[in-house]
């Protein structure tokens, strides 16, 4: 039976599973996902601006744009919650 000292010693993240544990640090981007997530979202309605001669661009940018807003509300909504990630 191993004691408790032995299991705190043990890393959080196997490295065998996660090569770079090895090297360094060992996460995500969840402030620059947003940023980069707001700033494609503003650059799809900019494209509207423009010489189009079909209405079908302006449905696909739109509904995308209207998508990625939805998506990132939901996420900054769920970030709030007590069961966060």
């Amino acid at each position: 039976m191993s004691s408790s000292s032995e299991l705190d010693k043990r890393p959080a993240v196997d490295p065998h599973e996660e090569p770079s544990h090895e090297w360094g640090w060992h996460g995500t981007f969840p402030k620059a996902t947003r940023i980069a997530g707001w700033f494609t979202a503003i650059a799809m309605f900019a494209m509207l601006i423009g010489n189009h001669h079909g209405f079908t661009e302006d449905l696909w940018l739109i509904g995308t744009g209207i998508g990625l807003v939805a998506f990132l509300i939901w996420d900054q909504v769920r970030g709030r919650t007590s069961w966060r990630r």
